[in-house]
């Protein structure tokens, strides 16, 4: 199996930037379809963004697109999110996740997803 443990969140005002680092241990990312989720106080979790395992596909929440980029380095068995123009409505806990990428890629549902990071707080004032 694989951990995963999330960093980089933090208090940041609106029109900023963030990097979420997702570092995993146990076994390389190389074969895993990798995938950031968000929770919001009192909201069900919803999905932000998700890589295919070799990088072919990327896939963003419409409230995402054009601000948000997902990402790994291979070196440092780490999946990033990229996240710029944060608005207040983007405070929430955001999780990374992680897919065996054994055939098809359910990029967008949780009970897919097989392993789940702690979690990492992002809160943007206005």
């Amino acid at each position: 199996q694989v951990q995963l443990g999330e960093s980089g969140g933090g208090l940041v005002q609106a029109g900023g930037s963030l990097r979420l680092s997702c570092a995993a241990s146990g076994r390389t990312l190389s074969r895993y379809n990798m995938g950031w989720f968000r929770q919001a106080p009192g909201k069900d979790r919803e999905f932000v963004a998700a890589r295919r395992w070799n990088g072919d596909s990327t896939y963003y929440a419409d409230s995402v697109k054009g601000r948000f980029f997902i990402s790994r380095d291979i070196a440092k068995n780490t999946v990033y999110l990229q996240m710029n123009s944060l608005k207040p409505e983007d405070t929430a806990v955001y999780y990374c996740a992680a897919q065996s990428g054994s055939s098809g890629f359910y990029y967008n549902t949780e009970r897919f997803y097989e392993y789940w990071g702690q979690g990492t707080q992002v809160t943007v004032s206005s």
